[in-house]
Order: structure tokens, then C-alpha cells, then sequence
């Protein structure tokens, strides 16, 4: 536990005094930043971003030890908008997450996996943004059954329907995701039928400082009976974007706590570090 305490430790002061650093940029630099940062908030932007994500988990439950286990996990999650026409894009978000270490239950007690391969997701869809500020996305979401240990994915192709809606002001962003997914394929011992998605809010500040974040939520159709299906978080986070050698990037980092979860293990509360560089697309403006 002390190795564990240590770690969060030495990374929130990594994460902490790169957002210092990047305090410090230039103002010249800082009214471009600002401009930017206000367009990575935008769910129908056409920026690329390569996105890094750093989740730092504690659980909880019913099942004995529960509360004395974690995960770390690093998500690596690319946005590539390809526009179609004026106001209108195509999104390919695939998310291939590292299992760099995961307590899960096993016979006997608790089982420490990792450095694996997870579950790959992914989600195709159209972005439109329409007059007054609003946007809405619409598209298909899916999970492949990559998961190199049997513990640390479902074995199963999933696939479903998602949909967004959001409100673009010069104050910020504010916004919610829903999706579906079905068992289609793999593993036919169980079936599965999930619905998440995520809120998400962006308050400006100014220099490209934004108070953010965007919580994850899931509902489990078949949970148990009497068991708790929601998981559910409430999350609030702070980030900077800034230039670093003539390229934009925004760092951030979140707090969620769940209010919801499994009732036997399931999340306690979780810490998100996000780096996200900007890059150019091969289709995008020369």
C-alpha cells in the first residue's frame, strides 16, 4: 500500500508541475493556446489529437478485501475528424487501453494481473453543429475481444448505437454521450447488454486554463438480481493547454468519485491524467 500511496504521490507532482510550467508560456503564445484549448472542448472539432490517459483506480464491495485493491491503466486514444462538409465531420476514436496493473477477484481472493492488453473500443460517427451552438453526434460504438488475459476482457465482439448532444458557449462546453452495446459474437456462455457513456463540461478561464471533465457512467442490463447496476461517478478536473515547440498541447488531470457501483467490487474513486498533443492530418488544411 505504501508503493501504491508513493506512486500517486511522485505522478501528481509530475503532472502538477508540468501544468506550472506551461503556466509560464509566453502571452503571445497564450491568446493562441486560449483559442485552441476553446476548440478541443468543441465535440464536433476538427482538430487531431492524440490523447494519452493515465486512470489511477480504488475499489470498494462486499467480497472480502475489496477495499484494499487497485488498478493503473494507460489508454491510448487518438480523435481523427475527416470533414465532410461545412459544419459537419466523420470521427474515428479507437481506444486501446494497457492494463499496467489490475487486482480482480479469483478463487480464493484477489488475483494482480498485468502489464496486458485490454479489450479494444472504438466508435465511428458523424458530428453536426447546428445554429445557437449546439452539436450532436451520431454513430456506432464497439468493444474487440483483445484482451491478452481472459480475466481482463469479456471474450466478446460488442457492438450498439451511440449518441451525443452538446452546447458550444463562450463560457464553455456542456454535453452528454449515451451509447448501447449488445453481445454480437465470442463468448456465448453469458450475454451482455451495457449502456454508457459519459457527461462532460468545460468552464474557460483564460491563457488555456479550463476547469473540465468528463466522467464515465455504465449500466449493467444483466446485473443480478437485488445487485447494483449503475456505476456511476461525479468528476470535477482542472487543464492547461499550451505550445511546446511550435505544437499544441493540453494536460489535465480529474477526480471522480462513484457515487454507484457493483455491490460486490467495484470502483471507489478514481484519478484521470490526460495528455493530449495536437497533431496534423494528412486530409486537413495545408
Amino acid at each position: 500500500m505504501q508503493a501504491k500511496a508513493n506512486f500517486i504521490h511522485v505522478i501528481t507532482i509530475v503532472v502538477f508541475s508540468t501544468l506550472s510550467v506551461t503556466a509560464l508560456a509566453q502571452e503571445e503564445q497564450a491568446t493562441t493556446a486560449d483559442d485552441i484549448a476553446r476548440e478541443l472542448a468543441n465535440p464536433n472539432t476538427v482538430l487531431g489529437t492524440l490523447g494519452f490517459n493515465l486512470d489511477y483506480v480504488t475499489y470498494k464491495g462486499d467480497l472480502p478485501g475489496a477495499s484494499d485493491q487497485t488498478s493503473t491503466r494507460l489508454t491510448f486514444q487518438p480523435a481523427l475528424p475527416y470533414p465532410i462538409s461545412k459544419d459537419v465531420n466523420f470521427f474515428l476514436r479507437p481506444a486501446v487501453p494497457i492494463v499496467i496493473s489490475q487486482d480482480v477477484p479469483g478463487i480464493g481472493g484477489f488475483e494482480n494481473k498485468g502489464v496486458e492488453l485490454g479489450d479494444i473500443s472504438f466508435d465511428a460517427a458523424l458530428g453536426k453543429s447546428l445554429p445557437g451552438g449546439y452539436v450532436v453526434v451520431g454513430g456506432v460504438v464497439g468493444t474487440l475481444p483483445t484482451a491478452t488475459d481472459d480475466a481482463l476482457g469479456l471474450d466478446q465482439w460488442l457492438l450498439g448505437p451511440e449518441v451525443a448532444l452538446g452546447k458550444v458557449s463562450k463560457w464553455g462546453v456542456l454535453g452528454l454521450l449515451v451509447s448501447h452495446q449488445w453481445d454480437v459474437a465470442g463468448e456465448d456462455s453469458f450475454s451482455t447488454s451495457i449502456t454508457g457513456g459519459q457527461y462532460f463540461y468545460t468552464y474557460n478561464l483564460s491563457n488555456g486554463w479550463q476547469i473540465s471533465s468528463s466522467p464515465t457512467f455504465s449500466y449493467n442490463h444483466k446485473a443480478a438480481s437485488g445487485q447494483e447496476a449503475w456505476t456511476l461517478p461525479v468528476g470535477i478536473g482542472v487543464s492547461k493547454t499550451t505550445i511546446l515547440s511550435g505544437r499544441p498541447w493540453k494536460f489535465g488531470v480529474q477526480y471522480w468519485q462513484f457515487v454507484k457501483q457493483a455491490d460486490a467490487f467495484g470502483p471507489d474513486w478514481e484519478l484521470r491524467f490526460t495528455v493530449t498533443p495536437v497533431v496534423s492530418l494528412p486530409w486537413g488544411k495545408k
